[in-house]
C-alpha cells in the first residue's frame, strides 16, 4: 500500500474516520527534508499495511489543515488514532527510528 494524498474534502473520511491509525505527513514539494522522508514513508506504508495508513497533506494546497494541527515546520508527522492526534513528530528520520517512535517495533533492551 502506498501513502494516499488527502485534501480538506477527503480528510475526515480518510483520516478521522479510519479504522486504523493514520500517520499524516504535512509536506511541500519545495521542502528538501520532505523529499528525504518520502521514500521512508512509502516503505512504512508498505511494511505496516493493514495496521497503519499513511496520508500526505500538501501544506501549500491545504493550509487550513496545517493550521488545524498547528504545523509550523515541515515535514510534520501527526499520528491520528480514533480521529484524534496522539503524537506529533517534526523533521525527517530514518525508518527504524520512525517505527520505534510510532510503537510499531519493539524497543531494544
Amino acid at each position: 500500500m502506498k501513502p494516499i494524498h488527502v485534501t480538506a474534502e477527503t480528510f475526515d473520511t480518510e483520516v478521522r474516520a479510519s479504522d486504523v491509525p493514520v500517520l499524516v505527513d504535512f509536506w511541500a514539494a519545495w521542502c528538501p527534508p520532505c523529499r528525504v522522508i518520502a521514500p521512508v514513508l512509502d516503505e512504512l506504508a508498505e511494511r505496516h499495511a493493514g495496521r497503519l495508513k499513511v496520508a500526505k497533506v500538501d501544506v501549500d494546497e491545504h493550509p487550513e489543515l496545517a493550521g488545524q494541527f498547528r504545523v509550523s515546520g515541515i515535514p510534520t508527522l501527526v499520528l491520528v488514532e480514533n480521529g484524534e492526534p496522539t503524537l506529533t513528530l517534526v523533521g525527517a528520520r530514518p525508518l527504524p527510528v520512525l517505527e520505534r517512535e510510532l510503537g510499531l517495533v519493539e524497543q531494544a533492551a
